[in-house]
């Protein structure tokens, strides 16, 4: 039997990915976007049925999430989204620590049996960075106090990613179609060079995976890393080069790099975020690992299929 699935954040590229994968298994999938359904729509997921509404507004009655089994929450605000000459701590507690949990509140009232939110991998490892990141401690407020809504009728369980390889039509795959340029050598600037650092990072496919195991066998209250491909941002860019066919040698600077700014370098621009996720919880939510270079690969072809 086939379950009712909210995806919040449904045009997103997690939410997207998420959403189709859930509806490939058999679920009903309902998205929650901010704006109704238009041409700048993933494909995917043009047709769905569709929730308007901002989250983080609370402009949802609890009434709005009736009828759905679970909920999938792909729409947190990360580092990339905060505007400039905005008030850090009242933006955090509006999208991140206030508002997610605010929602999974609306949803356990309405009925709702399961909730998985999709966080980040930073304080799960690095619990410390709370302290002096307000991203980090804005993702981490969101995670617990949402968990701690679990009860034996709610179960609310957090799916924590590291950096995420995927693509989908429109803006997104824009801007992986210059970076594919960049690492050919086709623009005069900017010079091709990596920063030094690294992180681990996996592909959009393989977190709908796990985010479909969290639905299905995720123990509510649990926070669960998840993650797949160790590598410092010189052997990124060097694999997306290689997969693009370029011949170009990434070289490592340490300069602000324009397609990795510091500003999206939470640890800091020289830091490595290196781990292995639990093979046992890995088993249980039965992700694909080594699916990165694929993830390049379906991107360099889609982005040739528009561009050239």
């Amino acid at each position: 039997m086939s379950d009712r699935v909210l995806v919040v954040g449904g045009t997103g590229l997690i939410g997207s990915t998420v959403a189709e994968h859930l509806a490939e298994r058999g679920d009903a999938v309902t998205i929650m976007a901010r704006r109704p359904a238009g041409e700048s729509d993933p494909p995917g997921v043009a047709g769905m049925p569709r929730l308007v509404g901002d989250y983080a507004e609370d402009d949802l009655d609890a009434v709005s999430l009736d009828g759905f089994d679970a909920v999938v929450f792909a729409a947190g605000a990360d580092i990339r989204h905060i505007p400039a000459d905005v008030d850090e701590t009242a933006f955090w507690d509006r999208t991140q620590g206030v508002g997610v949990p605010r929602f999974a509140e609306a949803a356990r009232r309405a009925g709702v049996g399961r909730f998985v939110q999709i966080g980040s991998y930073y304080h799960q490892l690095h619990p410390e960075w709370a302290e002096s990141i307000p991203y980090v401690a804005a993702r981490k407020a969101a995670d617990e106090r949402t968990r701690a809504l679990s009860d034996d009728g709610f179960a609310a369980i957090t799916v924590n990613p590291p950096s995420i390889v995927g693509a989908v039509p429109g803006r997104s795959l824009r801007g992986w179609g210059r970076m594919i340029s960049w690492v050919r050598g086709e623009l005069d600037a900017p010079e091709v060079f990596a920063p030094p650092g690294g992180t681990n990072y996996m592909s959009a496919r393989s977190l709908a995976q796990a985010v479909a195991g969290a639905l299905a066998n995720g123990e509510g209250g649990r926070a669960y890393l998840v993650g797949d491909a160790n590598l410092t941002y010189r052997a990124y860019f060097q694999l997306i080069a290689d997969v693009a066919g370029s011949d170009e040698v990434i070289v490592e600077r340490d300069a602000e790099q324009p397609f990795q700014p510091d500003r999206f370098i939470v640890q800091g621009r020289g830091r490595v975020i290196a781990y292995e996720p639990d093979a046992a919880d890995t088993a249980l939510l039965g992700y694909a690992r080594d699916d990165v270079e694929s993830a390049l690969e379906r991107i360099v072809h889609a982005s040739d299929g528009v561009t050239r």
